[in-house]
């Protein structure tokens, strides 16, 4: 027999979820690894190419791509790094679920390259690229949003807006089910 409270534990929501974010007190840093040769960062660390190199960053996903003070392309980073922009708003009402596979297929493709390390950046680091990291340990290292969000507020500070964290719940509302329709069948 389930209680009220085993239900709400099972069914998050954005409020959850940024009391979990809230409860991060790190410093924000230009670039963090959140994960095995994934980094988040801003805009200025994405800039550097010295300092990527350095790192050993062999991808960028821009998650502000074409945004005033993002500077970045192809040309850019030249022919050692492999380069994705997604023109992403930090707002309330942008769809950013339509770049969730795309991104995180973009993440599993730099993590399976040789030496592959990626850097997912936005101005900030704190939204947008936070997001696009987080549907990638859903989508690819089947991790539960909880999971995910613990995972990166323990390495970096992040804020995902409320709009994001929506639909990132509705994306784990979608791999549940994809996940029980495969049980069955």
């Amino acid at each position: 027999m389930s209680t009220v409270k085993d239900k709400r534990k099972e069914y998050m929501t954005v409020k959850d979820l940024q009391k979990l974010l809230d409860s991060c007190r790190l410093q924000l840093h230009q670039v963090d690894e959140v994960w095995p040769n994934i980094y988040i960062g801003n805009v200025h660390m994405a800039q550097n190419r010295a300092a990527l190199q350095k790192l050993g960053i062999t991808h960028v996903l821009n998650a502000a791509h074409a945004k005033r003070g993002s500077v970045g392309d192809q040309s850019f980073y030249g022919r050692d790094v492999v380069y994705l922009g997604i023109p992403a708003e930090d707002s309330t009402y942008f769809d950013m679920d339509v770049y969730f596979r795309p991104a995180a297929d973009f993440i599993r493709k730099a993590l399976k390259s040789p030496c592959g390390k990626i850097l997912v950046h936005c101005i900030m680091g704190l939204s947008r690229s936070s997001t696009l990291v987080l549907a990638y340990l859903m989508i690819h290292r089947d991790l539960s949003l909880r999971r995910a969000l613990k995972n990166l507020v323990e390495k970096r500070a992040i804020y995902p807006n409320r709009n994001f964290l929506a639909l990132l719940l509705d994306l784990e509302h979608q791999l549940k089910r994809k996940k029980r329709t495969c049980c069955i069948l």
